[in-house]
């Protein structure tokens, strides 16, 4: 397997996050034609959106969270040469489960399961986490 595969995961989260701005801007522009918001209030008010153009917003924020412990992992995973078909599986199920959290996010907004969702994502980075600093101390200590 070539170190490189560990960044297709990364591939697919960051177009998840460009999707969610194109989704966005969709429904904003949407939100304005139907007269739903007023332009000028929502410039200085994002709570005058209405709750379909908030959910996708504040979907965006979280992909700046959570995920950038995930892009740091895969370039330490990489930079290290310690990528194998194991963190490239966890980061895959990383990025799966940030899809599933945003497509509940952005829909039902159902709490439990996005907060289970998010749960499992942070659980799969923390096995990533660990496997990173096993491998990087098992390699520190025969070089």
């Amino acid at each position: 397997m070539s170190p490189s595969h560990i960044f297709w995961p990364v591939l697919v989260q960051v177009f998840l996050t460009l999707v969610m701005f194109i989704v966005l801007g969709a429904r904003k522009a949407k939100a304005v034609k139907t007269g739903k918001v007023n332009r000028q209030q929502a410039a200085l008010d994002n709570r005058v959106w209405p709750e379909n153009v908030i959910k996708v917003s504040n979907n965006i924020a979280n992909q700046f969270e959570v995920p950038v412990l995930f892009y740091v992992l895969c370039f330490v995973i990489f930079s290290t040469q310690i990528t194998s078909i194991l963190p490239v599986v966890l980061a895959w199920l990383f990025t799966l489960s940030r899809y599933a959290h945003a497509y509940v996010h952005v829909g039902s907004n159902y709490v439990p399961l996005r907060l289970g969702l998010f749960m499992f994502g942070c659980l799969v980075l923390l096995a990533m986490l660990l496997l990173a600093v096993w491998k990087l101390a098992f390699w520190v200590a025969i070089a």
